[in-house]
């Protein structure tokens, strides 16, 4: 004898959360519906990571702008901090006489540009000025949407002290902007190569770090490859990522230097593929920092190395199972690879025009962030839940 249906359906009815609510007894359970919620957070992440990418791409910009001011010698020009009255220019005759009489009063005016105009001044003075103000909009646009998303509650928990860290870490690269040029005040007649390194390369560290941020919220989880291999290729692309970060500080000692503005011919250096002069210094060390030949020498080296170790990664990656978009990230970074040694030779070769130098220093910072996403995108299975 079968169950009445009629009695089934009403408890199942009864049991079953509705749109409405369900009420047991003076208690109302509101239901919620999770993939509401799920599309909520994805589109939550989706809008977090194209704010992080714009960031990207303005401390990209930022440091175009900053291999220009090296490239035109302007970044002297300043000779006073001033986070917020700086934002302005000088606004009148008087205002330009006084900092041009404060530039007037350092070595590289005395030694490098005496006789100097003011007109010619401010096409110098122009270049720091946009430098500087660049980094103060990059300051707006992370610490505002920053906010705003915060009230909103629209970041993951986990993903805010990454994102405090990275507005902490930007500040303090602004204040090593300014210990880098104060180097350049007193006995120099430009700023420490040392300096001038570590400007540049806490300024790759914050890109990287918010780019890593960005690919992760915005493609969580990337296909994974079947090949066995997989593991160790993706160990050797954080080797090719540490050596182009290496190459990219080697080049900072060239720009500090204007290591670029001798020996430009290649391979050859003055007809010798080991040039002459390269241990001068001691202690030996000293050579690779401070020796021109050895410092231009290295960078050569560096740049030759990281070449071709993305074209062997390349070649290794067509020959194993990975995911497309695996296949695609290794091709990229190879391309660009060669891309980039073409314009380091170019720059040599037509002793370093500005337009040339910023573009290969925009073409480092391109191969860096390959070299990142092939990290991301080259992803072994998993053999068992994680």
């Amino acid at each position: 004898m079968s169950e009445p249906q009629s009695g089934s359906d009403t408890t199942s009815s009864a049991l079953a959360p509705s749109r409405r609510g369900t009420t047991l007894g003076a208690a109302t359970i509101i239901p919620y519906n999770t993939q509401d919620l799920d599309r909520t957070a994805t589109a939550n992440d989706r809008a977090v990571a194209l704010w992080l990418y714009c960031c990207c791409a303005m401390i990209l910009a930022m440091a175009v702008i900053g291999a220009i001011t090296r490239l035109t010698e302007s970044g002297l020009s300043i000779m006073e901090w001033a986070p917020f009255s700086g934002a302005l220019p000088p606004l009148g005759q008087a205002e330009w006489e006084r900092v041009f009489a404060l530039y007037r009063e350092i070595p590289e005016y005395l030694e490098v540009n005496a006789g100097m105009t003011l007109e010619e001044f401010k096409s110098i003075f122009w270049w720091e000025y946009i430098h500087r103000l660049w980094g103060r909009l990059i300051g707006v646009v992370f610490a505002g949407p920053l906010l705003w998303f915060l009230l909103r509650g629209a970041i993951r928990r986990r993903l805010v002290p990454h994102l405090v860290a990275l507005f902490v870490f930007g500040g303090l690269q602004g204040l090593l902007g300014w210990y880098m040029v104060a180097s350049g005040f007193a006995e120099r007649t430009d700023v420490s190569q040392y300096r001038l390194t570590a400007h540049l390369m806490a300024a790759l560290a914050i890109y990287a770090y918010t780019l890593w941020v960005a690919i992760t919220l915005r493609h969580p989880r990337p296909a994974p490859s079947a090949a066995a291999a997989t593991a160790t290729l993706r160990r050797a692309y954080f080797a090719l990522a540490g050596l182009v970060a290496l190459t990219i500080a080697s080049g900072g000692f060239v720009a500090g230097l204007n290591a670029g503005l001798v020996y430009n011919t290649f391979p050859l250096m003055d007809g010798d593929w080991l040039p002459e002069g390269y241990a001068l210094q001691e202690p030996w060390l000293l050579n690779v920092f401070e020796n021109v030949i050895a410092v231009q020498f290295n960078h050569r080296v560096l740049a030759v190395t990281s070449a071709t170790l993305a074209v062997l990664l390349w070649l290794w990656s067509r020959r194993l199972e990975l995911a497309a978009t695996a296949h695609r990230a290794c091709s990229l970074v190879m391309l660009m690879a060669l891309i980039q040694f073409g314009l380091g030779i170019s720059a040599l070769l037509f002793v370093v025009p500005v337009w040339l130098g910023a573009l290969h220093q925009a073409g480092a910072i391109l191969l860096l962030t390959l070299a990142i996403w092939a990290l991301h995108q080259v992803r072994p299975r998993r053999d068992r839940p994680v």
